[in-house]
């Protein structure tokens, strides 16, 4: 809702009341009791329940959504809701909650003299409809929401207990009703791509019911309608128009069935089909609304969910009987249930005024029709909220859509949007009523579940499958194993019988080979005793033998001793020679090798003199290449010499930034020195080196290998120090060049700078938002687009630059940088969303210091206009006072004749006014003293703004009265405040200073009222 617009809600009539009729007839409404029943058309017993259905109910015909929640006045009142969210609730009753929109640029441009005409008290639940600034109407609701209350805490505060009813089985609504541009379609259908803390509660509730739905076994499906000129539209499917509605006669449900209905899978798939709906719904550009709808917006969503027994809230309830039927399937098992429940988010299109619209043409009969419906949905809720026998549900498709809603079988929550405008008093107080009357509607929840026969079937049947498929499989297994034994019994029948076969042979065969062994023996018998015979001769053979052998043994004992003297001999002979011809062949070799050693230290020593030639042309090779590159590099040291002296000539003029850059630049040259010095003195051992022998040879290999990688070393360093130079001389240009742009961006004149006014606890003046009046502010600035597009150049260098570098300019010695850079910070305090950056950066230490410090009385007069910026946020006026801020305040007053900066210093003293807390720290540190004692410049903008500020001090005063947390006389009394305010009554010099000074003596004179 981008647009101030607001729109005539067309309610038959708008009944005025008092403030204690009001509250009393709130108060009445919230609790359920008295005269509040429920219209007794269709009682909760005369619904059917059906086979496939069921209602949980008590004894006395109604429902109890929860188990806690008892019988109280005709209706059923829930002591403790989840969350704490609502105190005492009555489980039936519509809920109604009000949000109220903050004020946008149009109003604070139209209603500059005109103060809210609703005051929110959200820790009463109470609002106050400002008829002027003496009478005002007191109404109660369930939920008060301010200008700063978060989508989240909206969501959980209204629409998350209906969501919650809804995944336990019972029908909710959710709706916004209120006046064109207060927020119902932010409330409701913000889908928060770029920022999801943003998204309403459509997106928020169908989260959570995704979230607490399993994908197996539960569904979430979604419509999405809008009612444009009495006809349904499908906002999925725009083809579909003109959708009839039916009626169960039976049962009095309503459905669409030729609505397009789609399942969720997940919430990015919610997120799409919302888009789509959003694209294809009537807006239009009318006076009131750059983006006003034409249409009212309807999301159904169904759920449905299975109920398991782990789970299940209300078995008690279930009778015997119930419990006898669920249990009685085959096998057992018990019968499965499903909860289907129902959830209509409604975002309804505002009423319009043709005069404050300037309809024409098609938005004139749409407005028609938009008018047209919700004066039947008034009618409807009138009629409920007066317990009326009649009620016109059929006057409009869009009561026939809420008829579960309001009266029905839902549990409804409704939020009521209206704006802080003065000048549509009429629209918001009709929208108040509205919620009031609905208040008064209590609905009778009803529980809806039903057997799930085909969950059941479709489990049976699987089971039934399974167990045909194990019968069948067992059956299998049998005739498998019968196959297999009898195979094996026919193996064993016919493995026994050729056994048995194989025996009768191998007896028989056995039978015979006995008899032939038999024969076989006898023969053997008769062959041994041959044998035997043979034996005897052969003894006597051997012993003869014996004899004639020992002789032939002692022949040839005498020979072998004869035989073995003669081969010592021949041997001892062979091993001399044989010594005497290896002597004879070392000897030789001996020679041989001697002429061989001979030759190679020849050979060796002539190669060595060739290397030691060789090392010597090398190393004075290398001698020379590293003089070379010695000279080249100190040649370039020079050369980087000579150009960071340039260098250092051109950044003379630079800032105490580029100090510390020079001091790196000084050691990085030292250390090259050094270097250098260190190479110069290993050639020098180098060269002192090559005059040794040729064992250090190897040595001088190795340093010269430690001298090239050095050089390296070197050479990377010299590049380092290059790539330095260019950074450091980019940042000195950055810096050059931010120093113009902020010079040139920056204003000359002081009083170029935003200043505004607070809106904090004991503001006033809301009218404005600038110390001055908007007169003032034409003479301070060019024009708006001028502030505007500076604000956003200055915006953009914060960005770029950084706020820390700016505020470290406050502490520049240059004067011109220093007073540029406090009016850069000034104009940045005068946005809301820089003031916490400015502070916890050490902004506020800055300019406190400025104020203590300094003598320039620019850079005063800038400094006080930053304070009194940053004095708009309650936390930040605690630590301005704390930090001794309100003295230097009260001192400066005291010292300077500037109507500026007097202007300035009334300002942030005004705005410190408005703070109660913070009262006698101010007027025990001369604040009010020196804040009165500003009326001597004559200067009608002071005055204005002392005014402004005694204002805000009388009025916080008489709030702390009221409250009960302050006691006895006012502190103005004792500054002689009083005699100027009766004083300059009626001779101040703008309407503004007049309307100031009647405010602050309206407030003494109440103030002491109440203390008498």
């Amino acid at each position: 809702m981008g647009s101030n617009s607001k729109r005539q809600l067309p309610l038959s009539s708008s009944p005025s009341s008092s403030s204690s009729s009001s509250s009393s007839s709130s108060s009445r409404a919230a609790s359920g009791q008295g005269n509040v029943a429920v219209r007794p058309k269709t009682p909760a017993s005369a619904r059917s329940v059906t086979p496939n259905s069921r209602v949980h109910s008590n004894g006395d015909d109604s429902v109890s959504m929860f188990p806690s929640a008892t019988k109280h006045g005709g209706a059923y009142v829930e002591r403790q809701f989840k969350g704490g969210l609502w105190q005492r609730k009555d489980n039936g009753r519509v809920r109604v909650a009000v949000r109220a929109r903050p004020r946008n640029a149009e109003d604070l441009l139209t209603d500059a003299d005109f103060a809210d005409c609703v005051e929110l008290q959200p820790e009463m639940r109470r609002l106050k409809l400002r008829k002027n600034n003496w009478n005002s109407e007191s109404y109660r609701f369930d939920e008060v929401f301010t200008e700063s209350a978060s989508q989240r805490r909206v969501y959980e505060v209204v629409a998350k207990p209906v969501v919650e009813s809804v995944l336990n089985g019972y029908n909710g609504t959710v709706m916004a009703y209120g006046q064109t541009g207060t927020g119902k379609t932010y409330t409701l259908g913000r889908l928060g791509n770029d920022d999801a803390s943003e998204r309403g509660i459509m997106v928020r509730a169908l989260e959570d019911i995704i979230a607490n739905t399993s994908p197996t076994s539960d569904s979430v499906e979604i419509s999405y309608l809008q009612l444009y000129m009495e006809s349904i539209q499908d906002l999925l499917a725009p083809e579909k128009i003109n959708i009839s509605i039916t009626e169960d006669p039976r049962t009095g449900e309503v459905s669409l069935p030729g609505a397009s209905v789609v399942k969720i899978r997940d919430i990015e798939h919610l997120l799409q089909q919302l888009q789509i709906g959003e694209t294809n719904r009537h807006a239009a550009n009318t006076k009131l609304n750059t983006e006003s709808s034409r249409s009212h917006a309807i999301l159904m969503v169904y759920v449905r969910r299975s109920v398991h027994e782990k789970h299940e809230k209300v078995e008690d309830e279930i009778s015997s009987q119930e419990k006898f039927t669920r249990s009685d399937a085959p096998g057992g098992s018990r019968i499965p249930i499903v909860r289907k429940s129902k959830l209509l988010i409604v975002d309804l299109a505002g009423s319009e005024r043709i005069d404050k619209s300037g309809s024409e043409g098609q938005l004139l009969e749409e407005a028609k029709f938009i008018n047209l419906s919700l004066t039947s949905l008034g009618k409807c809720i009138n009629a409920l909220a007066e317990n009326s026998p009649h009620i016109p549900i059929r006057d409009s498709k869009l009561t026939r859509l809420l008829r579960d809603s309001f009266g029905g079988s839902a549990m409804t929550s409704l939020i009521v949007t209206i704006g802080p405008s003065a000048r549509h008093h009429a629209e918001t107080t009709s929208t108040i009523m509205f919620g009031q009357r609905a208040m008064k509607i209590i609905n009778m929840l009803k529980l809806k579940e039903e057997f799930d026969y085909e969950s059941l079937c479709r489990k049976l049947e699987k089971q039934v499958d399974q167990l045909t498929e194990e019968i069948e499989r067992q059956q299998k297994s049998r005739k498998n194993d019968k196959d297999e034994m009898e195979k094996r019994l026919r193996e064993c029948q016919d493995s026994f019988a050729e056994a048995e076969k194989n025996l009768v042979t191998r007896s028989e065969f056995l039978e015979k080979e006995n008899t032939r062994l038999e024969l076989e023996m006898k023969d053997v018998l008769n062959g041994l005793n041959h044998h035997k015979d043979l034996n005897v001769l052969m003894r006597d053979e051997v012993a003869s033998l014996e004899m004639s052998l020992k002789h032939s043994k002692q022949f040839q004992l005498e020979n072998s001793t004869y035989q073995q003297v003669l081969a010592d001999t021949t041997q001892m002979y062979e091993e001399k020679i044989a010594e005497l011809i290896k002597q004879l062949g070392d000897e030789h070799a001996r020679y041989e090798t001697a002429e061989e050693q001979l030759d190679a230290i020849k050979i060796l020593l002539s190669d060595s003199e060739q290397k030691i030639q060789q090392q010597k042309t090398e190393n004075s090779t290398y001698q020379k290449v590293l003089a070379d590159t010695t000279q080249m590099y100190e040649k370039k040291i020079k050369e980087l010499t000579e150009q960071l002296e340039d260098e250092h000539a051109h950044l003379e003029g630079a800032e105490e930034q580029l100090h510390e850059a020079k001091n790196l630049l000084s050691g990085h040259q030292k250390s090259m020195q050094d270097e250098i010095d260190e190479l110069k003195m290993k050639l020098h051992e180098m060269s002192r080196h090559e005059e040794l022998t040729v064992n250090e040879l190897q040595s001088l290999k190795s340093e010269l290998i430690d001298l090239l990688s050095e050089k390296a070393m070197l050479t990377g360093e010299l590049h380092a120090v290059n790539q330095k130079l260019s950074v450091e001389e980019k940042q000195r240009k950055t810096i050059e060049n931010e120093l113009v742009r902020l010079k040139t961006v920056v204003p000359e004149n002081d009083h170029d700078f935003e200043d505004k006014k607070s809106y904090t606890n004991g503001s006033i003046g809301q009218e404005s938002s600038t110390f001055g009046t908007r007169k003032d502010l034409q003479k301070s600035n060019p024009s708006r687009e001028t502030i505007l597009s500076q604000r956003a150049t200055i915006a953009k260098i914060c960005e770029e630059v950084g706020l820390q570098k700016i505020l470290a300019l406050l502490t520049s010695e240059d004067l011109d940088v220093q007073i540029h850079a406090v009016k850069v910070v000034a104009n940045l305090a005068a946005e809301d969303i820089n003031q916490e950056k400015i502070v916890e950066e050490g902004g506020l230490d800055a300019l406190i210091l400025l104020l203590r410090s300094s003598k320039n009385i620019t850079i005063l007069r800038v400094a006080s206009g930053a304070i009194a910026n940053l004095a708009m946020n309650e936390l930040n006026q605690g630590l301005i006072i704390s930090k001794g801020g309100g003295q230097l305040l009260a001192n400066m007053a005291s010292k300077t004749d500037d109507p500026q900066t007097l202007r300035m210093v009334a300002g942030a003293i005004a705005n410190l006014c408005g703070n109660e807390k913070l009262h006698v720290m101010l007027k025990e540190e001369g604040g009010i003293k020196a804040l009165l004692g500003m009326v001597r410049s004559g200067n009608s903008d002071v005055i204005a703004q002392v005014a402004r500020g005694l204002a805000n001090f009388a009025k916080c005063e008489s709030r702390g009265i009221i409250q009960g947390h302050r006691k006895g006389r006012s502190l103005l009394i004792e500054d002689g405040v009083l005699t100027w305010l009766i004083s300059n009554c009626n001779t101040a010099a703008s309407a503004s200073t007049r309307r100031h000074i009647e405010l602050a003596l309206c407030h003494l004179a109440q103030n002491g009222k109440k203390l008498d």
